[in-house]
């Protein structure tokens, strides 16, 4: 059947910081200049804020722009941080580390512990209430094009195609969506942006993203228990010196806690699995001293980018832009990226609408967003700790000297390090790592994943093709097991990924159980020949985060 259509002037894929961002902006100066600009936003999760996970520490500098009256408004930040900790762990202790020694970047005086999902809920009522239309439930599933090559708009996929590919009886066909500017806000690892940059050559000039797997939990905890407004991060156990990442808790409103974790995706040993390590990490003494006695309310993991300032590609190609963690702006060493991928957003919007304004009819380059975001406050911030991430690539300890220098010299040193190489191409073969003993989980701290999967309230329709693509089907058996032990069975952190075998322990097969994602894209990213695709299912499946 023919799809049917609908123009706007522009429309903007995914409902996240930059998205909305993107929107309140392009409607606040249609208002200002009385010009009549079309927004739409596609948001692939059952509503607004389903799909969007962060710790969050939130910097408001954005908001501050974007909103100046947001307290007034009733903007969700209602815990500023208070107490700041950053501990160096070790198996059963840790130390800290005085605050004094602390480079300006990780502190959090004036931030506000939040649900990042909560936040854009609220700016998509700003957005509409100003008359942007926001679509939760449709999944953008592939680019349109003009004749002459330019992007001209999205199309949502069709629904009701059952499992064997062919339409069943509630098939109803996608909608296209055609837009002078199209703006890509899809966040980490987007399958639209994957084909943007390919078709436009757009990361020709820059490095390679490289990414984390952040996991987070949201507790109840017992009052006595509770500090509001306590920030703590800290690195080392359990990962060994030769694994980035780390831990942290933030204690909110009403005796909540957000507790998480981030691996980053370029480690090294083929056993290690990053939900484990998260669950090991719960079980710190500092960390039991704050769980015991409260309850689990929810989970849900995520990509994070973490290439940083050298890994920005090109932001702009024919009839629209990239925009937040599609092109990645996360300050590795804030542990932050919504108010840069705010700000993105916000450029990109005055640029667009200038352009819209003065009779552009977009097949072209919006050229001034390039240019306005590479001098902007949020790609110097970015620039000032490029060389962060990439020192660790020496190990923990030459990381964090190295790292600690740049932060304190703001980036002045006169050299930008390289990231050594993508992550999916760090992995020993099994014969020469070690594996890791995980201790079972005792259902009162440490949790399974399945149980885990039960609290992200994850949810896909069943008679659906899978949409998580094997290019060649033979590679996770006959390549990854041999090589491997096919890591996907411990890197995706739903249990989405297993090796089967028969009663004598022979014949294995490799299962998927697209049921059980909570599009976190760690397979599109870790998977050694970048066999696995990860593509959109149908519009609202995936989690349903309520607070995170």
């Amino acid at each position: 059947m023919d799809r049917e259509s609908m123009e706007f002037d522009v429309v903007i894929v995914g409902a996240g910081p930059s998205g909305l961002s993107a929107a309140i902006r392009l409607r606040q100066l249609a208002i200002e200049k009385g010009a009549d600009l079309s927004v739409c936003v596609l948001e692939k999760g059952s509503e607004v804020g389903a799909h969007i996970l962060s710790g969050a520490v939130f910097e408001p500098h954005a908001l501050n722009e974007l909103i100046p009256d947001w307290k007034e408004k009733g903007a969700p930040l209602n815990t500023q941080v208070q107490h700041d900790e950053f501990h160096l762990f070790s198996k059963n202790g840790s130390r800290r580390i005085p605050n004094w020694l602390l480079p300006p970047e990780l502190h959090n005086h004036g931030n506000y512990i939040i649900s990042l999902g909560n936040l854009c809920r609220w700016l998509a009522e700003q957005a509409e209430a100003l008359g942007a239309e926001i679509y939760p439930g449709f999944a953008a599933a592939e680019v349109l094009y003009h004749e002459d090559g330019s992007v001209r708009g999205v199309a949502t996929g069709d629904m009701g195609i059952g499992k064997d590919g062919q339409p069943t009886a509630n098939h109803q066909p996608g909608m296209e969506l055609h837009a002078k500017y199209t703006l890509i806000a899809e966040g980490v690892r987007g399958s639209l942006a994957k084909s943007l940059f390919d078709r436009f050559d757009l990361r020709a000039d820059c490095q390679h993203q490289t990414f984390g797997i952040g996991l987070k939990e949201l507790w109840e905890v017992e009052p006595a228990r509770h500090k509001l407004g306590t920030v703590m991060h800290g690195f080392g156990w359990p990962l060994d010196r030769k694994t980035y990442g780390g831990g942290f808790c933030y204690h909110l409103e009403d005796n909540q806690v957000s507790i998480g974790y981030v691996v980053a995706l370029d480690y090294q040993n083929p056993y290690l699995s990053p939900f484990d390590e998260f669950q090991r990490f719960k079980t710190h003494p500092r960390l039991r001293s704050i769980l015991e006695g409260g309850r689990r309310i929810s989970y849900g993991a995520r990509a994070i980018n973490e290439g940083g300032y050298q890994s920005v590609p090109k932001v702009v190609f024919p009839g629209g832009a990239i925009i937040g963690c599609s092109a990645g702006f996360v300050n590795v060493p804030k542990v932050k990226g919504s108010h840069t991928a705010m700000k993105s957003g916000m450029l990109a919007a005055e640029c667009v609408a200038e352009a819209l304004m003065s009779g552009r009819v977009g097949h072209d380059e919006v050229d001034t967003y390039e240019t306005a975001l590479r001098s902007s406050w949020a790609m110097k911030e970015l620039k000032a700790v490029r060389n962060c991430r990439p020192a660790f690539k020496w190990g923990l300890w030459a990381g964090t000297l190295v790292s600690g220098i740049e932060l304190w010299l703001r980036g002045r040193t006169p050299w930008t390090l390289k990231h050594p190489h993508p992550d999916h191409e760090s992995l020993a073969p099994k014969e020469k790592a070690k594996p890791i003993d995980y201790p079972k989980p005792d259902g009162v701290i440490t949790f399974d994943r399945l149980s885990s999967v039960f609290l992200s309230n994850t949810n896909h329709e069943e008679n659906q093709p899978s949409h998580l693509q094997l290019l060649d089907a033979e590679i996770p058996i006959e390549h990854n097991l041999k090589l491997f032990d096919e890591p996907a069975q411990r890197y995706c952190p739903a249990g989405v990924y297993e090796v089967v075998r028969d009663a004598d322990g022979e014949n294995p097969q490799f299962v998927i159980n697209a049921q059980n994602c909570v599009h976190c894209k760690t397979c599109d990213i870790k998977d050694p020949l970048q066999n696995i695709q990860w593509t959109v299912p149908e519009g609202g499946g995936g989690p349903n985060y309520p607070n995170m």
